[in-house]
């Protein structure tokens, strides 16, 4: 298993560019279902998530173009799905796998799709999804692990679809078998994120009738076909990766020009940065972000878009870590997001954690060790705490930072961090 080896100590210095978003990579690529034709995707990042995702849809009999001269320019021919499902073996690492069964039902009127796998943050139970597309007409069942659904003779039919909590992934698996629904389909309590949006205007570019996405209430008019736009659709910067970038400099100091970044998508996180005593100044596709000195203690709470977002929330502790002062983490989302407190404990942290909150004590310097990534984020918080700590520190268990994170450590190479991946 691949290791990270940081020698912490040194600001950060140079520029990077920022990776296509994973978050809407994901769907964008599942969107392909929804078509004979060929459907190009530009800005699709080089991780983990996304090979799985391709592989995927490689089994179902899509036909898969990803030249060597532009590796972030993505071809999808899903002309013929042989076999609509997803097995086992291929999601049991990627809970957005699930977004499959939308457009699988949509398209091919079947999906059998197994209860998908992911980071242990916490339950992300599936039902809304079911209730969802049930209140579309079809039949599905939860068998020996999988999902067995089925659409009604002459397809899905809207439907008004309220969820009892915002879902991501359900907005956007409701989208995208909308799209070909006969009525209309109207979601309410619909998830706002950036990348529902981009979901959506890849829609409407291959001629789905969609309204009000970005807010709560999202309408869909189903159409009879969906078709590839002429010029490739570009996926949206990732702002996850954004904003760890700007924590990475907002901790370990030093001057960072992020390129092909959009602040818009990251208001509540600068805003928090900009509280702790961290300068961002944002321009046309471009972020400057500057720090020297500790940082000053803040405290926030994770909640849906357009709020601080949960995937943040373990970056953003490793300030508070190192601050001249306590702050309070309150998270919202997920019950399991506090496994990374352990690990920090290790560097040096003082953290104390009552229920969803973590009361941070901030220390003047951490200390390198051997630390273990218990998921995605988490693994970005311990990067970013090695990169301050005195001394060696490695990271374990790294495959969960290639899941959403683009050569992290070639790009904080370039930064000037003393960072190597050490080969299992």
């Amino acid at each position: 298993m691949d290791k990270l080896r940081i020698c912490g100590g040194r600001p950060l210095e140079g520029e990077v560019v920022i990776a296509g978003a994973k978050n809407a990579a994901l769907p964008d690529l599942c969107a392909a279902l929804l078509t004979a034709e060929p459907l190009t995707l530009a800005n699709v990042p080089r991780l983990q998530d996304v090979a799985t995702m391709l592989k995927l849809l490689a089994h179902m009999g899509v036909r898969i173009e990803r030249g060597d001269a532009q590796p972030d320019v993505v071809t999808l021919d899903a002309s013929r799905i042989t076999a609509p499902e997803a097995p086992y073996d291929l999601v049991k690492t990627m809970r957005a796998s699930v977004l499959v069964l939308g457009p699988l039902l949509a398209r091919c009127g079947a999906a059998r799709v197994s209860l998908p796998g992911g980071c242990a943050i916490g339950s992300r139970p599936v039902d809304q999804h079911i209730k969802g597309l049930q209140a579309m007409g079809a039949e599905i069942a939860v068998e020996h692990g999988y999902i067995v659904a089925r659409a009604p003779a002459g397809g899905l039919r809207g439907a008004r679809i309220t969820t009892d909590m915002i879902t991501v992934t359900g907005t956007e698996n409701f989208l995208m078998a909308a799209a070909l629904a006969r009525g209309e389909t109207v979601l309410e309590n619909a998830a706002q994120e950036p990348e529902v949006v981009d979901l959506a205007e890849l829609l409407i570019a291959m001629g789905a009738k969609i309204d009000g996405h970005g807010t709560s209430r999202i309408r869909i008019q189903g159409v009879d076909a969906l078709h590839a736009p002429r010029a490739p659709h570009r996926i949206i910067p990732d702002r996850i990766e954004t904003g760890t970038f700007l924590c990475a400099v907002g901790a370990a100091g030093g001057h960072a020009r992020l390129r092909g970044a959009r602040a818009d998508h990251l208001d509540a996180v600068i805003d928090k940065l900009r509280e702790a005593g961290v300068s961002v100044d944002a321009g046309d596709g471009v972020i400057d972000v500057r720090m020297s000195g500790r940082p000053r203690p803040v405290s926030f709470r994770t909640s849906e878009y357009p709020a601080f977002p949960t995937d943040m929330q373990a970056q953003m502790m490793v300030l508070g870590c190192i601050a001249d002062g306590t702050s309070r983490v309150s998270e919202t989302i997920f019950e399991n997001r506090f496994m990374h407190v352990n690990e920090l404990a290790r560097l040096g942290a003082k953290i104390e954690v009552d229920g969803h909150t973590a009361v941070v004590h901030g220390v003047p310097r951490l200390s390198g060790a051997t630390v273990m990534a218990t998921d995605l984020r988490a693994s970005a918080s311990l990067v970013i705490a090695g990169l301050v700590a005195d001394g060696e520190t490695v990271v374990d268990r790294i495959y969960h930072l290639d899941r959403g994170y683009d050569r992290m450590e070639v790009k904080l190479r370039a930064l000037g961090a003393d960072i190597e991946r050490v080969k299992a």
